[in-house]
């Protein structure tokens, strides 16, 4: 298995403002689409190398503080992504904190709308 996820989803209740506040605080498009009642906005990714995911609304999705934390990719540096998530709505939950020599650092943020997620950074 070359990659465990193959895919995420992050519940949104307001998918238009869950998607600015994703646009803002990693500087990308999402991209939107609709399956039947469930609506998405797709973070940019290489299908060959990366895993997929999106931010979805519809029935059964419910976003939450508690359970499995999802890591995102806040690229080579993680405070300008932090600097940019209060500003988009959101809030800091663990701060920066750094990993062994060699392995960036990380930190919890939640979103507007209510979810704990994890953001993983070279430095």
């Amino acid at each position: 298995m070359k990659k465990p996820i193959s895919w995420f989803e992050i519940p949104a209740l307001d998918l238009k403002r869950a998607r600015a506040f994703y646009e803002h605080i990693f500087g990308v498009t999402l991209h939107e689409d609709q399956f039947g009642p469930t609506r998405i906005a797709v973070f940019p990714y290489d299908r060959d190398a990366a895993t997929g995911g999106c931010v979805i609304h519809g029935d059964g999705f419910r976003p939450s503080l508690d359970g499995a934390v999802l890591y995102l990719n806040g690229g080579d540096a993680l405070d300008p992504v932090l600097e940019r998530v209060v500003a988009a709505g959101g809030r800091i939950a663990l701060p920066k904190t750094a990993l062994p020599p060699g392995m960036g650092a990380f930190a919890h943020i939640v979103d507007t709308e209510g979810n704990r997620v994890g953001i993983h950074a070279a430095g």
